[in-house]
This record gives structure tokens, C-alpha cells and sequence, in this order.
């Protein structure tokens, strides 16, 4: 099963800012897309894109993009023993990370994306791992902590809820609507965690192909 993008739900009135936010700022294109939902939601929802990219000096410049749009850090940009980025919250209330595993440039920024992620906080990952291969996903990476799939365009992956709000610098609390869909292949259904998958369109499975 391949994912082909996710789907943010905002106030329908906040659907333009959020819209530039994501082409301009985050400049993800089909990657991620906005559409109208008011269910009630506060605090963290519980998952946080990660956007992958090769040069600190990317990461930079994203999170500046992201700034001047109205974005509030969460974690400033640093080095780690990981590599190299931070975290902030969209103006639409999603938590992102951003990150380079180079600690060091290595090479002009070029601002090329490598990989887009989505971490999704579960609340047993051993069981949301066994669910998603049920539904079809492969997996790539698996540890008692960790699980990640190979899943196309937009890669999957587990963490303890808990786990995954401490790594993007926020508080754990939250309630209400994920205000997610993640679109792939297959018949949409909903997982253990109450995270919405819908089934992609003909082009939008065409358009990768």
C-alpha cells in the first residue's frame, strides 16, 4: 500500500492562509493538502509530519519561510546527535519537524525535499505495527520503540504517543479530532488510534506513476 499525500483539516474561513502556508512556506505541493473540518480539537493531535531535507541550510530556510508565515517554534534549529533541525506548530495547529541528517553542510542548500514522514503517535505500537501490515503496509525499519514503512511517497511511522511529544518539544495533552487523513491506496478505514485513512483518487495514483 502506498500513501500519496495527507490531508489537514482546517476552519473553512482559514482555508487560503493555510493553502499558501503549505505551497509556499513548506513548498510540499501535492504532498499535503488542506480541506474544510471544524471538528473540535485542542492541544496536540497527536501525529507531526517530518519534513526530510539534504542540507542544514535548508532546514534553515524553511523554518524562516515557515516563520514570517506564521508559524511558533517549538524547538529551534540545532545540532543533534541525529543531525541537524527543530520543530515548530503551523498556524492551522499541526506539529512539524524538520530536519537534515547532515550536522554539517555537506553542499549548497538546494532546498530538495527528501523525504516527507508521518509520525504518528499510537498508544501500543507493537499493535498498531501488526494492524498496519494486516492493512498492507511492508515494513522497513522495527524496533520495540520505532516502527517505519515503506509506503511511497509519503513514508509511515509509529512512536508512543508520549514518545513523539516529547521529540517535537510539546505537551502531550490533547483531545478531540485529529483533523488528518492520510490518503493511500485500498478502502478507507479507521485505525486503533482513531486516524483516518481515505482511498486515493485515479489521478492522484496515476500522477506517481
Amino acid at each position: 500500500m502506498n500513501i500519496h499525500s495527507i490531508t489537514i483539516e482546517v476552519p473553512e474561513g482559514e482555508l487560503p492562509a493555510s493553502e499558501s502556508f503549505y505551497r509556499d512556506a513548506l513548498r510540499l505541493g501535492d504532498r499535503v493538502t488542506v480541506r474544510a473540518g471544524d471538528e473540535p480539537s485542542s492541544g496536540f493531535r497527536g501525529f507531526a509530519p517530518s519534513l526530510i531535507l539534504m542540507q542544514p541550510g535548508d532546514v534553515d530556510a524553511v523554518f524562516v519561510r515557515a516563520l514570517a508565515a506564521g508559524a511558533q517554534v517549538l524547538k529551534p534549529v540545532a545540532k543533534s546527535l541525529w543531525g541537524y533541525g527543530g520543530s515548530f506548530r503551523a498556524p492551522d495547529g499541526t506539529t512539524w519537524q524538520v530536519a537534515s541528517a547532515n550536522k554539517t553542510a555537506t553542499g549548497p542548500a538546494t532546498g530538495e525535499i527528501e523525504r516527507v514522514v508521518l509520525l504518528l503517535g499510537v498508544d501500543k505500537v507493537k499493535a498498531s505495527k501488526s494492524f498496519y501490515q494486516e492493512q498492507g503496509l511492508t515494513v522497513a525499519k522495527s524496533f520495540p520503540a520505532y516502527v517505519e514503512f515503506d509506503s511511497g511517497a509519503v513514508k509511515l511511522a509509529l512512536y508512543k504517543r508520549a514518545a513523539l511529544a516529547k521529540q517535537v518539544g510539546c505537551d502531550v495533552a490533547g483531545s478531540g479530532s485529529h483533523r488528518l487523513a492520510v490518503v493511500a491506496d485500498g478502502e478507507a478505514f479507521a485505525d486503533p488510534d482513531g486516524y483516518n485513512w481515505i482511498q486515493a483518487r485515479v489521478s492522484e495514483r496515476k500522477a506517481e506513476n
